[in-house]
């Protein structure tokens, strides 16, 4: 499961991101945080890279990679993402406008998007948000729709229609000519209150801005534009739009009482008196005429009407220089994020570079040590290189010899050895009393015909790769009155081996005889020949098929069984809960 998921990730990052070197900052993040399971660190590093609506979808593909405890809080502090349309209705001609601001448009390689919501407005109230990518207007798909032309498109109808998925991001651009940039919204500041005017096209749709636009009327099957047009005072020239029919045409496509014409049908406006604007106007009975709307406005308002204005152009005064005071703030705590941020890049960086320095003082220890260890290994056994002779092939099996072979082994009684017998069991004791077999040395040799009678000796010779994976049980104290293999496992040097099998008996370690040995002392005795070093251990065992051992164990009542049974279980093994111990070596 957890391959699957990893491998799906990998390929979502494939897919979705082209530059290697954000893919390698990206899987690095993902480190970083598991190693130190701060969320909103990780998702602040995230959203370094997943810089764009295109690759939101890497949110979803992280998600599974987050331990469950975290999953609620990384939802909570993820971009909320809405594949589905809503669509929304809003009054244009309402005395407070729309309530939202756009950025976007053909002409800036991306779509329109809400850059900004008005407290309590129209489309605060319908459920409007910023980042709202705005789809369909009026029923019309706007994917190819330079700015302007959706701005006159909101204002054919009293009643706009709105259809808005929500991305989460918002388009920042300054020019045609500078590269498209996106700002996650809680990341966003409008650069309004600075005086820089439209950003990404940026355009008030309720708002009170003198803003070029173009408008195109077809006069054909229709009595007029539905409007009167007056030349403007010797402080401003122009000509200006004094009134406005309701339901005309002109009314239709948005023009309103103080816009300035400053061009039609390629003719330009700024410097024609009224006779000639009316003639242009009535030349052709199709249209395009250019505005600047609400600029002459002030021209045509009562002194009710400009009261009223200065009370609103104080309140925008107000507001934008508090959003100034905000973008100021704002910027501020991001700059120190940001110096936080590199502080604790820095600090993860010299961490990583002393762990790396302990690691490589380590390493050069261990190497010491091995180094030593194999100096006084062949000290004391000669070199490490196993005999060449082919009769100590791993799982070789010796033939049973004459029942008067038989030797002294740490603690075991036996009969006097023959003389001439000597000659052919030579081997060597170390200080912990394991010996080593040499060449033409007979396992049978080491016990007397009551020990070994009816079993199947054989000499074992197991590479120490890894670990052993060997469990035992018995001992001379227990039912089974012996020391038994209980299982081999899988992958392990046993196991590798082949030579034996559950059910064995195991009969001496390195020389060391377990015959009348406890459970705890052939366990030390194991561990110790596996630990001390060379790259063989020597078992002798006797063969015994897995099912005669099974039947040989005999029931034991749970009141002979000590609660307080001990298991040992070494690295590398899964435990095994029965009477004894589980050897991993």
């Amino acid at each position: 499961m957890e391959r699957r998921v990893a491998r799906e990730f990998r390929h979502k990052v494939n897919l979705l991101i082209d530059n290697e070197a954000e893919k390698d900052y990206l899987y690095d993040v993902l480190r970083m945080y598991h190693q130190s399971m701060n969320l909103p660190v990780l998702v602040g590093d995230l959203k370094l890279v997943i810089n764009e609506p295109s690759r939101l979808p890497l949110f979803d593909a992280i998600r599974p990679l987050i331990p469950l405890k975290h999953q609620v809080e990384y939802d909570q502090l993820t971009p909320k993402r809405s594949r589905k349309l809503k669509e929304v209705r809003l009054d244009r001609l309402h005395p407070e406008g729309l309530g939202i601001s756009v950025r976007g448009g053909v002409e800036f390689s991306c779509g329109l998007f809400i850059s900004q919501l008005v407290k309590g407005g129209q489309a605060d109230n319908v459920g409007l948000q910023v980042g709202d990518e705005i789809v369909r207007i009026n029923g019309y798909s706007i994917s190819s729709c330079t700015h302007e032309e959706v701005i006159n498109l909101i204002r054919t109808k009293k009643i706009v229609s709105i259809k808005v998925r929500h991305i989460g991001m918002i388009p920042v651009k300054s020019s045609a000519d500078e590269p498209l940039k996106w700002q996650y919204v809680d990341q966003f500041v409008s650069d309004s209150g600075e005086g820089k005017g439209s950003v990404a096209g940026l355009a008030s749709s309720g708002g009170r801005e003198s803003k070029e636009k173009k408008v195109f009327i077809s006069l054909i099957g229709t009595k007029g534009m539905g409007c009167s047009i007056s030349s403007g005072p010797t402080q401003k020239p122009g000509i200006f739009i004094s009134n406005v029919k309701p339901g005309s045409l002109s009314a239709e496509v948005g023009l309103e009482v103080g816009d300035q014409i400053v061009e039609v049908n390629g003719v330009d406006f700024s410097n024609v008196d009224h006779k000639e604007a009316v003639r242009v106007l009535k030349s052709s009975r199709t249209l395009t005429i250019s505005v600047v709307a609400g600029a002459g406005k002030e021209l045509f308002m009562t002194e009710e009407e400009r009261q009223r204005e200065a009370r609103l152009r104080e309140q925008e005064r107000q507001e934008l220089m508090h959003q100034k005071r905000l973008a100021l703030e704002t910027n501020k705590i991001i700059k120190e994020q940001q110096e936080k941020e590199r502080l604790r890049k820095l600090e993860i960086s010299r961490k990583a570079a002393e762990e790396e320095e302990r690691y490589r003082r380590e390493i050069e220890q261990i190497t010491a040590e091995e180094e030593k260890f194999k100096k006084e290994w062949e000290e004391d056994w000669g070199p490490k290189e196993p005999p060449k002779s082919l009769k100590t092939v791993t799982a070789e099996v010796h033939p049973a010899p004459h029942s008067k072979h038989k030797i002294d082994v740490k603690g075991v009684a036996h009969d006097q050895l023959e003389t001439d017998d000597m000659d052919e069991v030579i081997m060597k004791e170390d200080k912990q009393g394991f010996q080593k077999y040499l060449e033409d040395f007979d396992p049978y040799s080491m016990f007397t015909p009551e020990q070994i009678m009816g079993k199947d000796v054989r000499l074992l010779r197991i590479k120490k790769e890894g670990s052993l994976d060997l469990a035992v049980e018995g001992g001379i104290d227990s039912p089974v009155g012996k020391i038994v293999v209980s299982a081999i496992y899988e992958g392990g040097a046993a196991d590798k081996h082949g030579g034996i099998v559950k059910g064995d008996e195991i009969l001496a370690v390195n020389g060391k005889v377990l015959i009348d040995s406890r459970l705890a002392e052939a366990q030390t005795t194991l561990a110790k020949a596996w630990n001390m070093g060379g790259d063989w251990i020597d078992l002798v065992i006797a063969a015994s098929p897995p099912k005669e051992y099974d039947d040989e164990i005999p029931t034991i009542p749970s009141s002979t069984v000590s609660p307080n049974t001990q298991k040992k279980v070494f690295e590398g093994s899964a435990p095994v809960y029965r009477q004894g111990y589980l050897l991993q070596l």
